[in-house]
């Protein structure tokens, strides 16, 4: 049996691995090996694979036998590849160790550099390189980096040590330091070490990579690594990888730099050249946002023929992995270095426009492009913007860097646990820092907006902000933050003021701007054409496409949902109609009335007004299907509730209100959600949903008379025996030929029914005889087949989350071995009776992307879901076709 292979090579144009193997190697391990194989220039190294860290954590953190000899062995090689050996006194070996798990989880986990330096090495590189200042400057950095990350002293002491050696030399850069100051720095941060640890600082490399490989692997599991996961869904990796890598120097001098850099824009999408960079700096400078770098392009001015290297091979890695590449590389003394690629993260816009764009020059096909989209890109081009009418005359307070696109307002916290506390108490908050780290990651999900003074396009708060969709203002220098309060341009906000940031120019406002949404871009409907065109032609058996529809209960919902590519409303809630004040009135004389003779003249002061509302909807939809659900709420939820609201109701009936109330207690019931509701009103009160069936067909007529194509289908909710329906359906039938007859006009209006009471499942054959089509309310659904109450599961669903009891709230993804077993079993039975018959879900869980691929999956004909989540839907159900369907 062959021994098991932990640690894999790369350098001199050859590796052990490729980027086939990121399940094993991780995304940068497997991609360094990638580019190696490429001929890309790679300072070489090897990776120790994520099984490694995966049998740590199952073995009690120890690691698997073998592997020590292995790093070792690796390690001898890299040496003879190098022609240096790790802590050699005279011409010492540096490597960098660095985290990488199959899937990008940037600054979630640990990073060391410099690895190698001690006493005699500091003095062997010092004269081997004639470059004193460079060798005090590795080791000081190395220094605390290994005691941050491996030691876990507190960075601050560092940096406060630094700061004070550059007021003591009255200079503002670490540039400014010279070799001397940064010698004495060193014997700072040996005292800090001391001071913490008890310990001096280590000086055998070994026992140094150790402690380094130990903390990376350490860091799979530290907090904002678990929590960046939980945030993004990442499940089912086996761990990270730890890569080994010669080190390159940014730091040289003059003619060395690092920086971050993009085969095109990651805010807009543009087909550019983007990124940034630092001379004489070192990678973490650029990320951590501690100085403001240069833009990419003036890189060209500094060194030509770096600038053009770097054009060549960004053209050459974006050709090979036909994506968007975000790379990192160092220039040593002329000489350039890549020192990573990925498939880069991109704001919303940006992955739209670079979709479409790699269609059109033939780098990709079409169902590339759309399962390269994801639907919280989509969702951040859903993003608020500032209402261009209130910006009229408004100046900015200052101007940032454009870092991730949408408009937040929200009131000023400095950091990200005072973010955490007042979003708990249902403040708006933005976040405002000098500069953010892995840390702030909690304050950062729940800030509406991410302000900081420093750090650019590329640093944590921007790759950030832009991986979640969070709007983002960086490198402000016009802002300064002082504790618990901020001066930004010329004045001052303390903890708690409001301001505006616009992430997609840089701008930042004073006070509380509206914010409006965005129209959809061409690139954008391009786009979910391509979507479209999937989901039309999908075929499962007798069922020909895969639709998304909309829940609009007024036209302007069913006009915003239309712009926004519905292909139907799915359903239309008429009881929200009666909540208008001048429908409400009648309504509650409606309900309290004591004769149906009573009730049908209230009801009749109620047609005009719902069938006005029922022609804009369907004027809206320009003839797609309407679903309309005749009333589904129990009375109660209309009657008056205050003591004014009584007294109001009493003057328009003209009677007393202490008259006026046993009737309104009287429609008090134990159980509303269970009770006198949906279809069961209709067995009671004929008459109500006489009304709408009417209103409705009327609505259709005047459609018809006006040339408006008009597609009306009636949804009668809460049914549970075939009988019901046998009831209902030949009323409402009567009430459509009657009225269709007197205005001599032909038109199909559908009637089915709402599964959403377990029993109408099971008996779904039975009830099919009756209907035209199902329509699946999985929120009553859901609550009667767990026995949870929607409105109360916020109180324990947390901790059923945590504890694995449930893996996602019932509520936003539909539960597919309950409530989905039921509705697979409807369907199926339901087609049955009538092979045709149409089949949708109109529940809240409509627009998740999980509960869109088990409808696809169960036939079901479409989603229904809110108006904003219809761009968003349209793509999941491609994506869900695509999946789902073997070439």
């Amino acid at each position: 049996m062959a021994k098991q292979k932990f640690v894999y090579f790369f350098g001199e144009g050859k590796a052990e691995g490729d980027a086939k193997m990121k399940e094993l190697l991780g995304g940068k391990g497997a991609n360094l090996a990638e580019m190696t194989n490429l001929g890309i220039p790679v300072p070489p190294g090897f990776t120790i694979s994520t099984e490694v860290c995966a049998a740590y954590y199952e073995n009690k953190q120890k690691y698997p036998e073998g592997l020590e000899k292995e790093v070792l062995d690796n390690l001898t090689k890299l040496e003879k590849v190098m022609g240096k050996k790790l802590g050699d006194p005279e011409d010492p070996l540096l490597v960098s160790v660095r985290s990488g798990a199959a899937v990008s989880m940037p600054g979630m986990m640990d990073t060391i550099l410099n690895l190698g330096m001690n006493d005699k090495a500091v003095v062997g590189l010092a004269n081997k390189t004639g470059n004193p200042r460079f060798a005090w400057d590795a080791y000081r950095r190395f220094i605390q980096m290994y005691g941050d990350i491996v030691m876990g002293i507190p960075h601050d002491e560092f940096e406060e040590a630094l700061a004070a050696m550059k007021k003591a030399k009255k200079v503002e850069l670490d540039t400014g330091l010279d070799a001397k100051d940064l010698e004495n720095l060193v014997v700072e941060y040996k005292k800090i070490y001391k001071k913490h640890t008890k310990k001096d600082f280590p000086q055998n490399p070994l026992d140094q990579l150790w402690g380094a490989i130990n903390a990376v692997f350490g860091s799979w599991m530290n907090e904002r690594a678990i929590k960046y996961r939980e945030l993004n869904n990442i499940k089912g990796l086996k761990g990270t990888a730890v890569n080994v890598q010669s080190m390159v120097f940014g730091n040289f001098g003059d003619d060395s730099g690092t920086g971050v850099c993009f085969s095109r824009d990651p805010s807009t999408g543009k087909n550019e050249f983007y990124g940034e960079f630092l001379m004489n700096a070192q990678g973490e400078d650029v990320v951590a946002g501690i100085r403001t770098p240069e833009k990419i392009a003036t890189l060209a001015k500094k060194n030509k023929k770096v600038y053009e290297q770097l054009l060549d091979i960004k053209d050459k890695l974006e050709n090979h992995f036909r994506d968007m590449q975000d790379m990192e590389f160092t220039v040593q003394q002329g000489v350039l270095y890549i020192l990573q690629t990925r498939n880069g993260k991109r704001a919303g816009a940006a992955a739209v426009k670079i979709a479409v764009d790699m269609v059109a020059e033939g780098l990709i096909d079409k169902e590339t492009a759309i399962k390269r989209v994801t639907p919280e890109h989509l969702d951040q081009l859903l993003h608020p913007m500032i209402d261009p009418k209130a910006l009229k005359g408004i100046k900015p307070l200052t101007k940032g860097l454009n870092a991730s696109p949408g408009a937040a307002c929200g009131r000023i916290v400095f950091t990200a646990k005072d973010a955490e506390e007042w979003a708990e108490r249902g403040e708006k908050v933005l976040l405002v820092r000098k500069d953010t780290s892995p840390e702030d990651i909690g304050g950062m999900v729940v800030s509406e907006g991410i302000l900081t003074s420093t750090g650019g396009m590329t640093s944590h708060a921007a790759v950030v902000a832009r991986g979640m969709g969070t709007p983002c203002v960086a490198g402000a220098k016009g802002v300064s933050v002082q504790g618990k309060k901020v001066v930004i341009g010329e004045k001052t906000f303390k903890e708690g003021d409001w301001i505006t940031i616009d992430g997609s120019t840089g701008d930042v406002y004073e006070g509380q701007f509206p914010l409006i949404s965005p129209k959809m871009s061409k690139d954008l409907e391009t786009f979910l054409s391509w979507c479209d065109k999937v989901c039309a032609d999908s075929v499962r058996g007798n069922v020909k496409g895969f639709l998304v529809r909309t829940n609009a209960d007024q036209p302007e919902d069913a006009k915003r949902a239309f712009d926004f590519g519905a292909q139907g409303v799915g359903l239309c809630r008429t009881e929200h109609m009666f909540f208008d004040k001048e429908k409400l009135i009648h309504f509650r004389t409606m309900i309290v009335a004591d004769t149906e003779e009573a009730r049908k003249e209230a009801l009749k002061k109620i047609l005009p007004l719902q069938k006005k509302d029922f022609f804009g909807i369907f004027k809206a939809m320009e003839g797609r299907p309407v679903t309309i659900r005749l009333l589904d709420p129990p009375l109660h939820e209309f009657v008056p509730h205050t003591k004014e609201e009584v007294a109001e109701l009493a003057e328009h009936l003209g009677v007393k209100p202490k008259d006026l109330q046993p009737k309104i207690d009287k429609l008090h019931e134990a159980n509303p959600m269970l009770g006198h509701r949906g279809c069961r009103l209709a067995v009671t009160y004929p008459e109500i949903y006489d009304m709408q069936v009417e209103a409705i067909v009327l609505a259709a007529i005047d459609c018809v008379k006006k040339n408006i194509p008009v597609k009306p289908e009636i949804m009668i909710p809460i049914v549970c025996d075939e009988q019901e329906l046998a009831l209902l359906r030949p009323r409402a039938e009567a009430i459509i030929k009657k009225n269709l007859e007197k205005a001599k006009v032909k038109l199909d209006i559908q009637i089915g029914t709402m599964i959403e009471v377990p029993r109408a499942a099971l008996l779904a054959d039975k009830i099919a005889a009756f209907a035209d089509f199902f329509s699946f309310g999985t929120n009553d659904l859901t609550q009667m087949t767990f026995a949870f109450s929607r409105d109360d599961v916020g109180s324990f669903m947390p901790a059923y989350e945590k504890l694995g009891l449930l893996d996602v709230d019932p509520f936003k993804s539909v539960d597919e071995e309950g409530v989905g077993m039921l509705m697979n079993w409807a369907t199926t039975k339901g087609r049955s009776v009538k092979s045709d018959l149409k089949v949708g879900i109109c529940g809240e869980q409509g627009g998740d992307p999980a509960t869109i691929d088990f409808c696809f999956r169960t036939g079901l004909n479409y989603v229904s879901c809110s108006p904003f989540r219809v761009p968003i839907a349209r793509l999941t159900a491609a994506q869900a076709v695509l999946r789902n369907t073997k070439k």
